[in-house]
């Protein structure tokens, strides 16, 4: 069974082609901003470098954020648009847990990051235990405390949102410090193959797209915005 895989959340743009559970052929590119323009003749690109076609590909795959919004609905657009023409299958699978995939080798906890507004993340917690990949957390969005806080164990911590935060979440966490593991470098974007990854567990669970695609937006719970608000005097304490 062939598949396309397609990451869009971020500013690096990544498709994989895959068969089984090999991949086949991989291609990434800074697309920031301009996902629309690089996007199709990308995809277009990889399949003659293979020499397969739209009409091979049996399965879509895309990732539906949290992430860049202008990226995620021109992802999520084209695989529409595929699917339209082809009457191939589509899965979707969240952005956090596709980049849990990414650290392929470890046993553990692992917590993958993405930027958010300005002092904010996006964050979801995952755990490996021998071929099975356990969601331990929902997908969060918040501060930089409530990040912090959520680290409670030894966690491997990696992505954008990480590396642009790190100094300031390890002051955060104080004494509890050691806590927060950083991630080889390799495992910190987004990537088309670990969406493949994903997809193809979702896949075996039945899990297909049955009408509407739309990105995933993740709100700020509720407790948190109330503390903001009384931080800052707009509700009685």
């Amino acid at each position: 069974m062939k598949m396309l895989a397609v990451e869009t959340a971020t500013g690096v743009q990544s498709l994989a082609l895959v068969t089984g559970d090999r991949i086949v052929a991989e291609h990434h590119e800074e697309a920031s901003g301009h996902h629309a323009r690089f996007l199709v003749p990308a995809v277009d690109a990889l399949l003659k470098s293979v020499g397969w076609q739209l009409s091979d590909i049996a399965v879509f795959a895309v990732s539906i954020g949290p992430g860049s919004f202008t990226g995620l609905r021109v992802g999520l657009a084209t695989i529409m648009g595929f699917r339209m023409v082809t009457g191939a299958k589509v899965v979707t699978v969240p952005t956090l847990e596709a980049m849990a995939w990414n650290l392929q080798g470890f046993q553990g906890r692992r917590c993958p990051v993405l930027r958010s507004r300005t002092g904010e993340v996006y964050w979801a917690l995952f755990e490996r235990h021998g071929h099975d990949l356990q969601r331990i957390a929902p997908d969060r969005v918040g501060s930089l405390q409530a990040f912090a806080a959520s680290i409670t164990e030894t966690t491997v911590v990696y992505g954008e949102g990480w590396q642009a935060n790190r100094e300031e979440v390890h002051r955060l966490l104080g004494s509890s410090d050691r806590l927060a593991v950083e991630g080889p470098r390799e495992a910190a974007s987004a990537s088309a193959c670990s969406v493949a990854f994903a997809a193809r567990r979702r896949l075996a669970s039945g899990e297909l797209l049955e009408n509407t695609l739309s990105p995933r937006y993740v709100q700020r719970a509720d407790a948190e915005l109330m503390m903001d608000r009384r931080a800052t005097g707009s509700v009685p304490g």
